[in-house]
């Protein structure tokens, strides 16, 4: 009896790592040494969260084509961190036809010569498109500043400019995301020895990697004073814990979703009639035939791409 008693007993919900996008939000100076809570996700339900999200994010992307909509995702973060990986998983969902991605290294001397925002208005995304800037214009205040590539006067007068280049991107339509993956010096060392020892990961070490970590302490007060200079009403920053790689992945897939998909609508277009006349004729299809396969359609879509992204997730943990 006591055996049958404990297997009716309801399911415990157990809350998984709170992914709301508000938590990450930066609305003051961050202290990256104060950071202590790095959550971490089982990877069955990282997997099982990231098909769902990517599902969400193909379906706003469609919605964007043909649409005045358009957006640009700023990936910042400690080297190491993890930028790849989402840029990886973003390319495994999206269209490249609309999604653009660009990896940004240290100008050459044609760019050198002109103002250092100029190389980034040449790849702003266009109407329909999403892009994303693997690095950035941040640069600046940041490699630039640490390693004297720019005076201290031109690296300070880049917080006003970035807020004001910025500024003119948002009032134009561009929906701004950016994004800024932490992780702690003990973690990153542990991902340097696995690069190093791992030969397919091999290729994304370099000599620059050992000297930006000589200079750590220079690069955190240089992280938050952009943080604090630049995380404006317009465009916030997410500061994104990201020691474990699948939670790392799994929030920035969530504000992407968030911010990428307010205020859009990801129903279906509706079939022109011109399509649908022809559609008619040349499948041997009649009209109610098309409507019931486009309602079991939909419906199968909704249930299985559009999960409440602005929500913790609950596992049903059953006690026998």
């Amino acid at each position: 009896m006591k055996g049958d008693r404990r297997r009716r007993r309801k399911a415990r919900a157990v809350l998984l790592p709170d992914t709301n996008p508000r938590r990450f939000l930066v609305k003051r100076r961050p202290r990256l040494a104060n950071l202590t809570d790095y959550p971490e996700l089982d990877f069955a339900d990282y997997e099982r969260r990231l098909a769902s999200l990517q599902s969400v994010l193909q379906l706003i992307q469609q919605a964007y084509l043909g649409s005045s909509e358009r957006a640009l995702v700023v990936l910042e973060g400690w080297d190491t961190a993890g930028k790849g990986g989402i840029v990886r998983r973003l390319g495994w969902a999206l269209d490249p036809r609309s999604f653009k991605v660009h990896p940004i290294s240290a100008p050459d001397e044609h760019e050198r010569a002109e103002h250092y925002l100029q190389r980034f208005w040449r790849h702003l995304p266009e109407k329909g498109q999403i892009v994303v800037f693997d690095r950035s214009w941040y640069g600046r205040v940041l490699v630039e500043r640490v390693e004297g590539f720019a005076t201290e006067a031109e690296w300070r007068r880049a917080y006003r400019e970035i807020n004001e280049f910025e500024r003119v991107l948002t009032d134009s339509g561009v929906r701004l995301i950016k994004l800024f993956l932490h992780i702690t010096p003990d973690e990153q060392v542990r991902r340097f020895r696995d690069r190093l020892i791992n030969p397919i990961k091999r290729w994304k070490l370099s000599y620059e990697d050992f000297r930006n970590r000589a200079r750590q302490s220079d690069y955190v007060v240089a992280i938050e004073d952009m943080l604090e200079e630049t995380s404006t009403k317009f465009a916030p920053w997410y500061l994104i814990p990201a020691n474990d790689k699948p939670f790392g992945r799994i929030a920035a897939f969530c504000i992407l979703a968030n911010r990428l998909g307010k205020g859009v609508s990801l129903k279906p277009r509706p079939i022109s009639p011109k399509l649908f006349k022809q559609a008619r004729r040349i499948l041997s299809l009649s009209a109610a035939d098309i409507r019931r396969a486009a309602k079991k359609a939909d419906r199968r879509m909704r249930s299985k791409h559009a999960p409440d992204i602005d929500r913790p997730v609950l596992r049903q943990d059953r006690q026998m």
